[in-house]
C-alpha cells in the first residue's frame, strides 16, 4: 500500500520550526529543566540540536536521556555515543537501560511501554515535568499506514501527558517536529555536517513500523479534527470527581460529536480505574450508544465501573478487580510518597500500609464512616485506607489523580504547568 497526500512543509531553519513550537508550549523562563529524549538517531539528534539552541537563547536547562533497550549488541556503542553528543554540548546525560527477561511476542510495545516508563522515571528525578522526542511527519503517516493494516498504533501528538502510569504522572511529551518531513530534518542534518545512527531494526520488516516506512511516501500526518479536540476537552473540564470516581451530566455526552464522546470515554474508564490500557474501540463505540439510548446503564470496560441515570454518569474504580490483582494493598515507609492503585498519590507520615476500603469499614472511626456513608455504594469498597502498625485503619489521606489525569489526556493542560 502506498499513500500520497499533501507533503508538510519543508524548512531550511529548523531551529525557527522547533523554537515557534517550543515558544508556545513551554514557559521560557522556568527554573525546571526539560528532559530530552536521545535514541542517536537523525529525528532524535535534530530534535536535541534545536532545543540545545533555543535553551541557550531561553535560559533553560536540559538533561539528555537515553534509553538501551537492550536488544542488540550495539547498543552499547549507541549509548556512548550519545553520550559523546552530552558531551559535545556541555548537557547533562543519563543513559537508562530496560533490564530483564524480553517478550517473545509484543516486543515493539514491550519496548515502548518500558522506554516510556525509563523516561518518566527520569525525567521526575530531574525536576523535569516535559520530555522532548523527536516524532516527525513521517511518524504520523507511518502511524495511519499501520491502523488501515490492522494495528491499533495511535498517531503522535504535538503534545499530551506521558503514556507510562503512574510513572508518568503530571509529565507531558512535546513533539515539536511533526510538522516536518524525516527526508527535511536529514538534509538539515547533512548541511551541518553532522552523523546520526542508523538503528538496523528500522529496516526489519518482521515489523509492522518498517513496514509502514517503506510503504511511505512523506505527506502530513492526519490530525484530530479540531471540533473533536475542543469538544472532548469541554467534556473533561464539565466533569467533577468525588472520593476518586468522575461524573458528568447525561446529557452532556448525548449533545457532544460522537467522535469526542467516544475519546472521552475512553480516556475516563481508564482514568477512573487507575489503568494504563485503554478499551477497545468496538466496546467504547457499544458504551457510548448505550449512554445515548434512554434507561439506566451499568457496565464495566477497562477496569472502570459505569453507572448511568437519567441526569449522571459516573465513572469509577470497578471492585470486582481485587479478585483479578487489582486494588492491591501497598506497604509504605515513613516518608514515601507513591501512588496506590494508580489512583491516588499517598504520602506516609509513618510507617503503613495502604489497602482497599472493603473489609475494614466498619472499623473506621466515626467521623469516616461519616464521610464514605455520603458516597455511592459501589464506589465505597474501592476507596483507600491506611493501616497503622496498630492495625488501625482510617481513611487515607491522598490525592485523586483521575481529574487531573483525564484533564491532560483530553486535551484541557495545553502548555508546559508553571
Amino acid at each position: 500500500m502506498r499513500v500520497a497526500t499533501a507533503p508538510p512543509a519543508s524548512t531550511s531553519d529548523l531551529e525557527t520550526v522547533v523554537g515557534d513550537v517550543l515558544d508556545r508550549r513551554l514557559q521560557a523562563a522556568h527554573t525546571r529543566p526539560l528532559a530530552v529524549a536521545l535514541s542517536g538517531g537523525g529525528d532524535s539528534l535534530a530534535l536535541l540540536l534545536t532545543a540545545a539552541d533555543w535553551a541557550g537563547r531561553r535560559g533553560r536547562g536540559l538533561v539528555v536521556l537515553t534509553v538501551d533497550h537492550r536488544l542488540r549488541p550495539a547498543s552499547a556503542g549507541w549509548t556512548k555515543a550519545c553520550a559523546a553528543v552530552a558531551a559535545r554540548l556541555k548537557l547533562p546525560f543519563q543513559p537508562l537501560a530496560w533490564e530483564g527477561d524480553k517478550p517473545t511476542t509484543g516486543l515493539p510495545a514491550a519496548a515502548r511501554s518500558a522506554r516510556h516508563r525509563l523516561l518518566a522515571d527520569a525525567a521526575r528525578a530531574a525536576g523535569a515535568r516535559v520530555i522532548l522526542m523527536g516524532h516527525t511527519a513521517d511518524d504520523g503517516l507511518e502511524a495511519q499506514i499501520m491502523r488501515a493494516a490492522g494495528s491499533s498504533t495511535p498517531s503522535p501528538r504535538e503534545w499530551g501527558p506521558s503514556p507510562a502510569w503512574p510513572q508518568g504522572r503530571g509529565l507531558f511529551l512535546l513533539r515539536p517536529m511533526l510538522g516536518v518531513a524525516r527526508a527535511d530534518i536529514r538534509a538539515w542534518l547533512r548541511e551541518r555536517g553532522e552523523h546520526w545512527i542508523e538503528d538496523p531494526s528500522n529496516a526489519d520488516l518482521a515489523y509492522a513500523r518498517p513496514r509502514a516506512r517503506r510503504d511511505l511516501i512523506a505527506a502530513r500526518p492526519a490530525e484530530a479534527p479540531e471540533a473533536e479536540e475542543t469538544s472532548a476537552r469541554s467534556l473533561a473540564t464539565a466533569c467533577r470527581s468525588d472520593g476518586g470516581g468522575l461524573q458528568i451530566a447525561r446529557a452532556a455526552l448525548r449533545e457532544a460529536a460522537p467522535a469526542a464522546a467516544r475519546r472521552f470515554a475512553a480516556a475516563a474508564c481508564v482514568c477512573a480505574a487507575g489503568t494504563d490500557r485503554p478499551p477497545g474501540a468496538a466496546r467504547v463505540r457499544s458504551l457510548i450508544d448505550r449512554l445515548a439510548a434512554a434507561g439506566d446503564v451499568t457496565a464495566t470496560l477497562a477496569g472502570a465501573r459505569i453507572e448511568a441515570d437519567a441526569l449522571e454518569v459516573r465513572f469509577q474504580r470497578e471492585a470486582g478487580e481485587a479478585a483479578r490483582g487489582g486494588l492491591a494493598p501497598l506497604t509504605l515507609a515513613a516518608g514515601d510518597t507513591a501512588v496506590w492503585d494508580g489512583r491516588f498519590a499517598v504520602t506516609a507520615g509513618r510507617p503503613m500500609t495502604v489497602r482497599r476500603l472493603a473489609g475494614v469499614a466498619r472499623k473506621l472511626p466515626p467521623e469516616d464512616q461519616k464521610v464514605v456513608r455520603a458516597l455511592s455504594a459501589s464506589l465505597r469498597p474501592t476507596l483507600p485506607v491506611v493501616i497503622d502498625e496498630a492495625g488501625n485503619p482510617a481513611l487515607a489521606v491522598a490525592l485523586p489523580l483521575a481529574l487531573p489525569r483525564l484533564l491532560a489526556a483530553c486535551g484541557a493542560v495545553d502548555r508546559e504547568p508553571a
